[in-house]
């Protein structure tokens, strides 16, 4: 009689990285044997993959794991791994508030869970491994990835600030990065099997070079991509406004690959506020780069983060920041309510904001975000763009019958399409279009479609779904949505940069 393969389901909270990391923990389990849950069926192993930002990080894991206690218990064999940055930091307790957990991983070696899945079965006790030091990187690992057509495309780990809000460079270490030949190597291999869009990720994206000295080493990375044939779309995030030099402004206004679109996370407007968050440039600075972009791509749409009620801010400092929201013109910002991250220098500082005055300073932002995000969409009334279609983008396409993606510039557009399946794009092709509406959060193209170009991303999609398809390997939790941010929600992602 066939032996069942064992089924899994990764929880992904947080970041990019951490979906990048999700599809490396999925592509290992698989590897190992293992076979995503279909629908409702209940997993035999469960992976946690967390996030430390958010003040109630743990309190989310923890209530999660008690939701699963009872299954555990009726399910003899169903195994829990918790990893992730919140692993790193409460590796000492996470098995005395849970201890039904199975197995126990840091940021530094994802590439153990197997191994440690199989230990702990046979053993019968629990496993915890946390390394202090990256073991190997992330993206040398077996990738069971989400996208036919899109990839994400690790270049660094880890981060050298010390911005005092962030507990993320004690959990994921110092930089470390990547070769350039190894980073085009997986890129060339992405493009050869359909993808036709990549982001590059970091946690300080642009400092990219400094383990290896090349202080030019991102733009010479960005440029390199515009010679990967097949390589429609390039993207990166996040740069900090420290490392962000004119070279990589020429890069991108003269890579024709790479996207006329920036996410530059300012986190405050008030050089006071800057300097007690540890971070190294002042609102003249940031606006001069926003202003060289600009110049160079006159098309850039540029979003932010924003944090509100940091220790300290007064409303001299909030009226700062609102001045620079309406002299950078953002098409769009993930705006957060400062709240504790336990471990870092300012969840212990003086002067805490109260609760009502952050909220009300927040609904002030957001407003003025949303104003200005509108006025900037309603400039592409009228104007020819390119999308490329997407699954997901759009939750309501259903009922109104069109299909979303991405211009190039990140905006997200949503498209009405033809009746008959065989006209329309699938996820992956790309079609030009008329804006015909704007709203803060996304364009409309009802007019049709002017130019679809079927393209090699909508074949690897198209081939996906001739094989059974078991449902997403990750569940995503409390992340924003991949691409353009959403204006109106407070973001539930990390803040690094």
């Amino acid at each position: 009689m066939a032996i069942r393969s064992r089924t899994y389901q990764i929880r992904t909270y947080g970041c990019q990285m951490n979906v990048h990391d999700s599809e490396r923990l999925a592509g290992l389990l698989e590897q190992a044997g293992y076979q995503r849950s279909v629908g409702d069926a209940i997993p035999d192993v469960v992976v946690f993959n967390t996030c430390a930002v958010r003040e109630n990080a743990d309190n989310r894991l923890y209530g999660s794991l008690g939701n699963l206690l009872p299954t555990k218990k009726s399910r003899p064999g169903m195994q829990i791994a918790v990893g992730g940055c919140l692993a790193q930091k409460d590796k000492d307790t996470i098995l005395t508030r849970a201890p039904w957990v199975d197995v126990v991983f840091g940021t530094h070696n994802i590439g153990s869970l197997p191994t440690l899945l199989e230990r702990a079965r046979i053993q019968r006790e629990a496993q915890v491994e946390i390394k202090e030091a990256l073991e190997t990187f992330p993206s040398n690992l077996p990738t069971r990835r989400e996208s036919a057509y899109a990839a994400w495309v690790s270049i660094s780990v880890g981060c050298n600030n010390t911005c005092t809000f962030c507990i993320v460079p004690a959990l994921r270490g110092r930089e470390t990065d990547r070769r350039p030949g190894d980073i085009l190597t997986e890129i060339q291999a992405l493009v050869a099997e359909g993808v036709q869009e990549v982001t590059l990720l970091g946690q300080n994206v642009n400092a990219y070079g400094v383990e290896f000295g090349d202080r030019r080493a991102f733009a010479k990375l960005l440029r390199a991509c515009g010679d990967v044939d097949g390589l429609e779309r390039v993207r990166f995030t996040s740069p900090h406004p420290k490392d962000f030099t004119d070279d990589v402004i020429a890069a991108m206004a003269e890579t024709a690959n790479v996207m006329p679109q920036l996410h530059m996370p300012l986190q405050s407007g008030s050089d006071a506020i800057l300097r007690s968050m540890r971070r190294s440039y002042r609102s003249e600075r940031y606006l001069g780069i926003i202003d060289k972009v600009r110049a160079a791509m006159p098309e850039a749409a540029i979003t932010t983060d924003i944090i509100v009620g940091f220790p300290g801010e007064t409303e001299a400092d909030f009226q700062a920041t609102l001045d620079v929201v309406a002299a950078a013109r953002f098409s769009a910002a993930f705006t957060f309510q400062y709240s504790i991250r336990p471990g870092t220098p300012a969840a212990t500082m003086d002067d805490q904001v109260p609760k009502p005055v952050v909220q009300e300073r927040y609904d002030r932002l957001v407003d003025l975000v949303g104003d200005i995000a509108l006025q900037e969409n309603s400039k592409q009334l009228g104007r020819r763009v390119e999308v490329m279609f997407a699954d997901g983008e759009g939750r309501k396409d259903m009922l109104t019958h069109r299909m979303s993606g991405r211009a190039r510039d990140n905006r997200l557009v949503h498209v009405s399409v033809p009746k008959e399946p065989r006209d329309r794009p699938r996820p992956g092709d790309l079609a030009e279009v008329i804006v015909t509406h704007a709203a803060p959060h996304h364009l409309t193209a009802d007019a049709g479609l002017l130019a679809l170009r079927r393209t090699r991303g909508g074949d690897a999609w198209q081939a996906s779904r001739s094989v059974p398809q078991a449902g997403p390997a990750t569940v995503s939790i409390g992340m924003p949505t991949v691409g353009a941010p959403d204006i109106l929600q407070p973001a539930e992602a990390c803040v690094t940069n």
